[in-house]
């Protein structure tokens, strides 16, 4: 089990990480960061209402099940959105510099530190 601290240490050691975040998404509010390029607080904020649109939507459309993650692509950039399974209620949040990053290492070590974070 890790803490949110050991996990934030965690995402920042995956290649092409620039900042990450543990969110509360019910608030929007930020449980801890690392990094820079990215307004993390911004960032935890305007996530929050993509997890709760997306979990709106799947309600709306009796989609059973839960998300996994979300992936958002931008130009130079990759985000990871990872909602916590034993944490209800967060998300962690990975930015990923999209020329350096390994898309498919990220996700799973995103999902390894995740499924490690102790109960907050």
């Amino acid at each position: 089990m890790s803490t949110i601290e050991e996990a934030l240490s965690g995402m920042m050691t995956i290649q092409g990480a620039l900042g990450c975040a543990v969110v509360d998404y019910s608030s929007g509010m930020l449980l801890g960061s690392q990094g820079a390029g990215v307004d993390l607080e911004l960032a935890a904020a305007g996530n929050s209402e993509v997890v709760k649109a997306k979990m709106n939507t799947m309600k709306s459309l009796g989609i059973q099940g839960s998300i996994e993650d979300i992936l958002i692509t931008l130009q130079d950039q990759l985000h990871i959105i990872r909602p916590s399974t034993s944490n209800e209620g967060l998300f962690l949040y990975l930015a990923l510099d999209k020329n350096t990053a390994n898309l498919a290492l990220a996700r799973r070590k995103i999902n390894d530190l995740e499924s490690d974070l102790k109960r907050v």
